[in-house]
């Protein structure tokens, strides 16, 4: 029913898409999402869970599970993120893996809405760190299209497999494409 509704929303009402599924014999990675560029990125990537038979938590600022969205925030499948303090958020995440048979946590690299010149890196090291693929995510707002990469493993170095990673992305358009993180050639 959540599956059908999900769908209704996202495809019939919205008017998206999906090119490429998730890939089924991935039961743990690291879900990264570009471009985003606007607060409709966090209500599609909602239904896109369900739309997508998909089980993934993302990761979000702190400041947005006060009582009572955080009830809410984290019924969605949101893990909380303090980044006021100087934690070791990599590890945090990368130990989650431990014991479970499917984990996915999906993370937007950007960090913010606003226009940026430098990813945040955490992404990377917590696929690297827990042993787990990175799982590309694009919401193409130019064409409407929904995808999901094939898994891409780190090699731990994390300056030659960037433009591997970001290859994926090329002429994908975030709602606000003069915020889209630049995407080389």
């Amino acid at each position: 029913m959540k599956k059908a509704i999900a769908r209704f929303i996202l495809y019939t009402l919205w008017g998206w898409k999906m090119d490429k599924v998730f890939p089924k014999q991935v039961k743990k990675s690291v879900i990264i999402v570009f471009h985003h560029t606007t607060n409709w990125d966090f209500p599609i990537g909602i239904l896109i869970r369900p739309a997508a038979g998909l089980d993934t938590y993302f990761a979000a600022k702190s400041s947005l599970f006060w009582f009572p969205l955080g009830v809410l925030m984290r019924w969605l499948g949101g893990v909380a993120v303090d980044r006021s303090k100087h934690t070791n958020f990599v590890d945090a995440v990368a130990s989650l893996y431990e014991g479970r048979e499917v984990f996915n946590i999906t993370i937007a690299p950007e960090g913010t809405r606003s226009k940026v010149t430098q990813l945040k890196t955490g992404f990377y090291y917590i696929a690297l760190k827990a042993n787990v693929p990175i799982v590309r995510c694009k919401f193409d707002w130019g064409t409407k299209t929904l995808g999901f990469s094939e898994p891409f493993y780190p090699t731990g170095n994390y300056e030659k497999d960037l433009p591997e990673i970001l290859s994926y992305y090329k002429g994908v358009k975030g709602k606000f494409p003069e915020k889209d993180f630049p995407i080389p050639e």
